[in-house]
């Protein structure tokens, strides 16, 4: 007869499944907020814009605020982790992105959005790094792939919802700010999965001795001299790459709306639920929607090209296409009529192609040891661009009415991005073409999550 410490933990014993799964929920929901508030901006833009009377660059501000607090929270915010501990450094982090938002929300002055903008980003950035080491503190032996995959998709899951309910928000309940707080109140739920984490990770530290997990993600400047070509291409990709995206989506629901006419919700008489789900089912037809095609596309098939690249390498090829699909597709919406579904599928199809092939990258060309450094420094130099390109962005389209020039300018920075893609793969030829083989990532490096908000 088995011992009785031999015995299966119970269901709420920190060993079992069920007390990992618990964890996984509410580390999960840590982001969900952040992500929906991120971006409700961009899919209330066109309500901003017309009842605060602000101009393009204003709303493309408000982004710019948010990144220059990311540069200074990727510098600062893996030490406080350390130094805290997940669960104090977490809950300051959350509590930060919920009075950023909360400051957001009640704003009566442009200055005071931009306040509200960065702390929210102070606080945001540095949450993702926490939540990165809760999950390797509880998954690191048991489905810490899966993990890391189950949280993105929840993040992106606020993003969906914030597409898709922000207009719908804002004109059931009569103004923008109804949006806006629905991003403080998303914000909240993810504190509540905060403290909720703390409560159980306490007990589960008790009961199994867990170890502390420290926060590779920290930039040495000592170690950047050591970096190979390889991985400067890699990071010039990396800053061109997400300025064609992010920065263009601040204003895309606008873009659509002011050069297509197309909806900001879709038609419906019923109570708000189901107006709700008649927004997602009608995707293609509204404008918010139609900018979170590619989000949606990264939430879906992502985990399958991660798998692919995998199993078939060519990860600077991939790359090269990727960064290549930028160019028509911005080219097709800045001078064309053509219905925007059409380029934005591509842009979502080079949104999940590229990043799954890019971040995997930098272990294979870096030092084990060097890798926080290099996903840090990637990282704040990726911030440079998503906080200069939606403020070029706005002003563009102020001084030239029109989203043409815009356009011309993120397809700019697809032939960029695409130059790099082509170095990149001259040089991973000359150091033995380890991104272009099947060759998994050296054995231990943290999973990174990058800076897809």
């Amino acid at each position: 007869m088995e011992s009785l410490t031999q015995a299966k933990p119970g269901l709420f014993h920190p060993a079992s499944g069920f007390y990992r799964f618990l964890m996984l929920i509410f580390i999960a929901s840590l982001s969900f907020g952040s992500y929906f508030a991120y971006d409700i901006v961009s899919a209330i833009a066109p309500s901003l814009i017309e009842e605060l009377q602000a101009a393009r660059q204003t709303v493309g501000t408000f982004f710019t605020m948010y990144s220059l607090a990311a540069i200074l929270a990727v510098l600062v915010g893996g030490m406080l982790v350390d130094k805290l501990g997940t669960r104090k450094a977490s809950f300051l982090f959350s509590c930060l992105v919920f009075i950023g938002a909360a400051l957001v929300w009640r704003a009566k002055s442009i200055p005071v959005f931009f306040l509200g903008r960065f702390i929210f980003g102070a606080g945001s950035e540095p949450l993702i790094v926490a939540q990165s080491a809760m999950l390797a503190r509880w998954f690191r032996d048991k489905e810490l792939a899966f993990s890391f995959g189950a949280t993105l998709t929840v993040s992106r899951l606020g993003s969906l919802f914030a597409f898709n309910t922000g207009e719908l928000i804002s004109k059931y309940f009569g103004g923008f700010r109804y949006a806006l707080l629905a991003a403080v109140l998303a914000c909240g739920l993810s504190l509540l999965g905060n403290l909720l984490y703390i409560l159980m990770d306490k007990r589960g530290e008790k009961v199994l001795n867990l170890k502390k997990e420290e926060v590779t993600e920290k930039i040495n400047i000592k170690d950047i001299k050591e970096f190979k070509p390889t991985f400067w291409y890699i990071t010039g990709l990396c800053f061109t790459f997400y300025s064609a995206i992010f920065p263009f989506t601040a204003l895309s629901t606008d873009f659509f709306v002011d050069k297509w006419g197309i909806a900001r919700t879709a038609e419906s008489s019923g109570e708000f639920l189901a107006q709700v789900f008649n927004n997602f089912f009608h995707m293609f037809s509204t404008a918010g929607g139609i900018s979170s095609i590619i989000i949606f596309a990264s939430m879906i098939f992502a985990p399958f090209a991660g798998g692919l690249i995998d199993r078939i390498g060519k990860r600077a090829t991939l790359m090269v296409f990727g960064s290549l699909l930028l160019i028509p597709c911005h080219l097709l919406m800045g001078l064309t009529y053509i219905y925007p579904v059409y380029p934005m599928i591509a842009l979502g199809i080079a949104f999940v192609l590229v990043p799954a092939a890019m971040w995997p990258s930098v272990p294979m060309v870096v030092r084990e040891e060097r890798t926080g450094t290099a996903f840090g420094l990637m990282t704040a130099i990726q911030n440079i661009g998503l906080g200069l390109f939606p403020l070029l962005n706005g002003f563009l389209r102020d001084k030239t009415h029109s989203y043409t020039a815009s356009s011309l300018m993120f397809a700019s920075l697809g032939l960029v991005g695409l130059v790099f893609a082509f170095l990149l793969k001259r040089a991973d030829t000359k150091e033995g073409g380890i991104l272009e083989s099947r060759k998994k990532t050296r054995k231990g490096w943290k999973i990174q999550k990058s800076t897809e908000i």
